[in-house]
């Protein structure tokens, strides 16, 4: 499989690539600082608004969006796939390009099937990085990792849809910024199982929307952004906020996952190759014994199998992204499962062994690992836990090879 790339695509990654190094890793001390000692932790760093203007001055802005030139840059998934790497190496990389989850799914939906009025009052602010967005699909009350067991009701009165549910770990919702939810819920409960879900709008002002509480992950609140729990209490809004048509929602949603898995991969390929890097400068300087560490041989093995494994996983979603490009989700859909499957596992795995080689500073602030060792184990939840996944995945080598 070729991965070459055009010249748009490697310049693009050389620039990204320098201004992360010029800007972004410098800044994540002082935007850390900023929410630790802020009165209201739920209030955005304004170096973050800093380095967006930056971004967006500089041109490095909405890369991702594969298929819609109008709105991105053009690359196709296979191009954008190392940008999205070198973005991921820092938690706060992607949001400083305009390329953060939720958002990049979200603008990718409204993009694909959204009406020309629905885009203009929220995909526009979206991908100019005025508002912030989230998607409300697990609840918890039943095992979402299956859509179709979605509860939350949408029910049709007149010019206007009803919405009553409870919704949580919705990535964004805490956030200042969001203005917009994507929701996921049942129209027609009695229609065959693909068919009975609907996607809809709904401004997060609307009456009856009730954030619960910030959800936590190993105890952090992940502040500024966060994941809510949600209670939609009788929320009406217009009929004309629907996305699609009633029943659309489970094909809708499996659309938005894909570009998103890679995304997700990709990031936390970038993760772990820096906590790999980190290691290795860990382990050169620091004596034991009477030697650097990095003349143990269980080092060398650990840094030996890492990078075994994280080039494993580049190249397996790198040819996920090509045969996304050349075909359609449909028909990439094994290779986004064994992305999915590996990627993750393999971030947490190598960020494991970077805290280790780093002793007890491994567990702290003053290092990135913690925080990405947290995003790779809770990305084996989203979008479909490690199970899931493998289910899916065996089905169809069965189906392939028995015949």
């Amino acid at each position: 499989m070729a991965l070459n790339t055009s010249p748009k695509a490697e310049e693009l990654k050389s620039r990204v690539e320098a201004f992360m190094n010029e800007h972004v890793y410098a800044a994540e001390e002082e935007y850390n600082d900023y929410i630790d000692n802020a009165e209201n932790r739920w209030t955005i760093p304004p170096v973050m608004e800093e380095l967006k203007a930056k971004a967006k001055a500089a041109g490095l802005w909405n890369l991702f969006l594969a298929e819609f030139n109008e709105y991105g840059s053009g690359l196709t998934n296979l191009e954008y796939a190392p940008l999205c790497e070198i973005m991921g190496r820092s938690m706060i990389g992607p949001e400083v390009f305009n390329c953060s989850a939720p958002d990049t799914g979200n603008m990718e939906l409204l993009a694909r099937y959204a009406t020309d009025e629905q885009k203009g009052k929220w995909l526009i602010p979206l991908l100019e990085g005025k508002i912030r967005s989230a998607f409300a699909m697990t609840e918890p009350a039943v095992a979402s990792s299956d859509a179709t067991n979605v509860q939350c009701s949408i029910k049709r009165d007149g010019n206007e849809y009803v919405i009553n549910g409870r919704k949580w770990w919705i990535s964004g919702a805490p956030d200042p910024r969001c203005e917009i939810f994507i929701l996921m819920g049942k129209t027609d409960p009695d229609a065959a199982r693909h068919q009975q879900q609907s996607q809809i709008l709904i401004p997060r002002d609307t009456l009856g929307v009730k954030i619960i509480r910030p959800m936590k992950v190993f105890g952090s609140d992940d502040a500024p952004h966060g994941h809510a729990e949600i209670l939609f209490d009788n929320v009406r809004v217009p009929a004309s906020n629907l996305i699609g048509e009633e029943g659309s929602g489970f094909a809708i949603a499996q659309g938005r996952l894909g570009p998103g898995r890679i995304h997700h991969c990709m990031r936390l390929i970038g993760c772990a190759q820096r906590a790999l890097e980190l290691m290795c400068a860990r382990v050169d300087s620091r004596v034991a014994f009477g030697k650097k560490i990095s003349e143990q041989g269980s080092i060398r093995e650990d840094i030996a199998k890492s990078i075994c494994e994280i080039e494993q996983a580049r190249l397996l979603t790198m040819k996920a992204a090509d045969k996304m490009d050349k075909g359609s989700y449909k028909e990439a859909k094994d290779l986004i499962a064994m992305i999915k499957i590996v990627a993750p596992n393999m971030a947490q795995t190598v960020i494991d062994r970077a805290m280790q080689a780093h002793g007890a500073m491994g567990l702290s602030q003053d290092t990135f690992l913690p925080e990405a060792f947290a995003y790779a184990r809770t990305i084996r939840f989203a979008d479909g836990p490690d199970q899931v996944h493998m289910n899916s995945l065996g089905k169809q080598i069965i189906q392939r090879y028995a015949g």
